[in-house]
């Protein structure tokens, strides 16, 4: 008896691993093409003959399509079984690629970063729900962390390699790279995700039904407001490191995939503690945000302290990622493909906020050491909103509104 059940266990597990393999691909290339913009400004800018702020508005017009993609995407193609839809989300990312390389002119280039963008939260959000189907109810939350584990691997590795290919070869030379990681990512997808139609009661109606959920509501400002204060200091975490701790500008790289491997191991510990108790890890991931923020602007006073500093916001903000993630697929009920899309758009939409934040903040005439610190009072604000939804969990409140 024991002999006859081992292999079959072992074949599911692999066919996991595989999987969720296939999906974290998809995020590295994905994080990849979101980031690598930001340290090839001058060189785009340099490329079709803009500013570097005006360049800037090609990160904006990535994110923009992010948040728009998210939403329409999940709920026009409700219909569509999930399988198909990763293929159909990642072959408009390749080409969104393909043609940002192959831009020459600003305008160009800003549709091709929008259409980048759209299948950005799509990816994740219906990557999070396939991953979730594949293991019992027990292990959600941790096969939800896996599946977007390529995009803080992506701080780690895919960022700097094509950042140096960018500067290098040129700024085209970065997107054809993530081209091919995406068609890899088609590939894996095809032959290790298991083909996943749609139940005959899903479709635009049922995922729209999200929306009126309270609790969706609120977990998607648990996530604007608590991750806003973690953008209110990264966004600005180049001149943090050379004004406070010291550091070149050369070193800021070294700096980078530091908070990428701290994001890498929060996500592996929060999908674990999400599986453990899913709404004290959201507390606890919160709590942990504010009290690293709030001793950043000390800690980074030094180079070490500096260092210990970023890895553990890294860390502590990507606790919160597959806790959330997994709770807005809880809360949705028949809309979860859309609710956990939205997580993306709302991140999108914090790392907006938090950036505009800190900007005012330090306009205002105060020093690096204070976007941390109000970054700090937004996690206390998101750690209260949170609080607030547990207590709407015991009351019964996540009613569908009239």
């Amino acid at each position: 008896m024991k002999s006859s059940v081992t292999p079959d266990t072992r074949i599911t597990t692999r066919h996991v691993g595989l999987a969720l393999f296939a999906l974290a691909t998809g995020g590295f290339a994905i994080g990849t093409t979101e980031f690598v913009t930001m340290g090839l400004l001058p060189q785009i800018a340099d490329g079709v003959n803009i500013s570097i702020p005006t360049a800037g508005h090609v990160i904006s017009a990535y994110a923009l399509g992010v948040v728009v993609g998210a939403p329409v995407i999940a709920a026009l193609a409700a219909r569509t079984g999930r399988k198909r839809l990763l293929l159909g989300l990642m072959a408009v990312f390749v080409l969104g690629n393909v043609l940002s390389a192959v831009a020459s002119s600003y305008e160009f280039l800003l549709a091709a970063r929008f259409l980048t963008g759209l299948p950005h939260g799509a990816f994740f959000g219906i990557g999070a729900v396939v991953g979730a189907s594949l293991v019992p109810a027990n292990r959600r939350a941790w096969a939800v962390s896996m599946s977007m584990l390529g995009l803080p691997v992506a701080n780690i590795i895919g960022v700097p390699v094509t950042t140096l290919m960018g500067q290098r070869l040129g700024w085209q030379a970065p997107f054809l790279a993530v081209g091919v990681l995406g068609l890899l990512t088609l590939v894996a997808v095809w032959f290790w995700v298991a083909p996943q139609p749609v139940g005959s009661d899903v479709n635009i109606r049922s995922e729209l039904s999200a929306l009126s959920r309270p609790q969706v509501w609120m977990a998607l400002l648990v996530g604007m407001v608590g991750f806003g204060g973690m953008f209110a200091t990264y966004s600005y975490i180049t001149p943090t490191m050379t004004e406070l701790a010291g550091f070149s500008e050369a070193a800021v790289t070294i700096v980078l995939a530091v908070y990428g491997v701290g994001m890498t191991c929060g996500t592996v510990v929060g999908g674990r503690l999400a599986d453990r108790n899913l709404m004290a890890s959201v507390y606890g991931g919160l709590v942990a945000v504010g009290v690293v923020l709030g001793t950043f602007g000390w800690l980074a006073q030094s180079k070490p302290g500096a260092l210990i500093g970023v890895f553990a916001m890294g860390f502590s903000a990507s606790i919160l990622v597959p806790a959330l993630q997994t709770r807005l697929m809880d809360v949705a009920h028949e809309g979860q493909s859309l609710a956990a899309s939205l997580n993306h758009s709302t991140l999108n939409i914090a790392n907006a906020l938090g950036a505009w934040l800190g900007g005012v903040v330090l306009a205002a005439g105060f020093g690096y050491e204070w976007p941390s610190r109000l970054g700090a009072a937004l996690a206390a604000a998101g750690l209260v909103l949170a609080l607030i939804s547990g207590l709407m969990d015991r009351r019964g409140s996540n009613q569908v509104l009239a």
